[in-house]
Formats: C-alpha cells, sequence, structure tokens
C-alpha cells in the first residue's frame, strides 16, 4: 500500500515560497555599488538567522494548527455522541463538512457516520501529537531553512558581488517558478503559466517586504 506523504504539495510548495521570499527580502537590499563583503557577510547572516527562527516558528505553528484542528473534532464527535436524537447528530456532522462538501453528502450517509461514530467505545480525552506529526513538523522546519541556502551558496562561491547576485536572483527565480509548477500540476491547470505567475508574484512580494522594512 502506497505510504501517505507527511506533507502534500500545497504544503511543499507554500513552505518553499515562504522561505525564499523571507531570504529575498535580504538578499534584495545588496547594493552592487555600495555594499562591501563584509556588510553583504552581515546581511546573509541575518537571512539564515531569519529563516532559521521563522523555519522554528512554522514548525510550532504546523503543530498547533494541527491540536486545533483535532480538538474541533473531538468536539463535534462528542456532540454527536451526546444528542438526544438521530437528526440532530445528522445536524451536527453537517454543518461540521465544508461548504463544497456539505451539499454532496445525502442524510444516509451521515446516517451512516452517526451510528459509526456512537458504536465507537469512547473518544480520545484530549486531542494528540503522533509521530508523523513531528515529521511533517520537522519537514516544515527543513523547507523554509533550507530554501535559503541555494540562494545565499552563490555568494559564499562567486567573489565579484555583482554576478554573485545575478547568480542568486536566477536561483530565486528558477525555486520560485518550479514551486509554482508543482502546485500547478497538484491543481491540474497550466504549469508554465502558473510557474511564472508564482515567481513574478514572488518578485512582487519581495519587493513589498522591503519597502515595508522586511
Amino acid at each position: 500500500m502506497k505510504r501517505e506523504r507527511v506533507l502534500d504539495p500545497v504544503e511543499r510548495s507554500s513552505e518553499v515560497l515562504f522561505g525564499l521570499i523571507m531570504v529575498l527580502s535580504f538578499t534584495g537590499t545588496i547594493s552592487v555599488t555600495s555594499a562591501g563583503r563584509e556588510e553583504v557577510r552581515e546581511l546573509l547572516i541575518g537571512a539564515l538567522g531569519c529563516n532559521l527562527a521563522w523555519g522554528i516558528i512554522d514548525a510550532v505553528m504546523y503543530l498547533l494548527m494541527l491540536v486545533i484542528e483535532r480538538g474541533r473534532s473531538l468536539t463535534i464527535g462528542r456532540a454527536v455522541r451526546a444528542a438526544t436524537d438521530a437528526a440532530q447528530g445528522r445536524q451536527y456532522l453537517s454543518e461540521s463538512l465544508p461548504d463544497e462538501l456539505a451539499g454532496l453528502i445525502d442524510d444516509e450517509a451521515l446516517e451512516r457516520a452517526r451510528t459509526r461514530l456512537v458504536a465507537l467505545p469512547g473518544l480520545p480525552g484530549r486531542p494528540r501529537l503522533h509521530w508523523r506529526d513531528l515529521q511533517g513538523a520537522l519537514g516544515v522546519f527543513l523547507l523554509v531553512f533550507l530554501s535559503t541556502l541555494p540562494v545565499v551558496l552563490p555568494f559564499l562561491f562567486i567573489q565579484e558581488l555583482q554576478p554573485a547576485l545575478r547568480v542568486s536572483n536566477a536561483v530565486a527565480l528558477g525555486m520560485l517558478y518550479i514551486a509554482g509548477h508543482v502546485l500547478a500540476r497538484h491543481a491540474g491547470i497550466r504549469t508554465v503559466r502558473t510557474g511564472l505567475a508564482m515567481a513574478a508574484l514572488g518578485v512582487v512580494l519581495v519587493g513589498i517586504t522591503i519597502a515595508l522594512g522586511g
């Protein structure tokens, strides 16, 4: 049986996009005409440190959202089990469904779900995290932090600042395109157009971030 991935393509691409925008907000402030190697070094250390911190924060938020979602599911489950009649239990289940699914699930399907839920011997007392959740959090952290490295490496291996900046920007745009391409393939839409749109969007977001002092 094929094992389900810890993070889906949307989550992976979103984390890479976030990390890229963060690091580009630093490299975008480098001035070829006035920046010295020491200034560039400080900016790169700041970029790595910022993405390290945000990778940790994003991983913690990932786990927190899982706990909140599972807590909500437990609350709904307890409400269904405590319902005074079957109709009320089905209503609780129906109200918990996303709008896109609510109209597709009939009363018969809701009743089957309600019956199975009521038949369970019990529900967990509180939401719990599992090993795969920790793997997902680690994946979030690594995607945010490691997306910094390809953009930073040109400054470490190319002595001249202007070529290093050009290579760095080209790498960042390429990664933005790939992130858009992956999202488009997952959604079943045009990959090339979406990849180019993602690259353009990334440039705009970085410009806004820099303009706001990010």
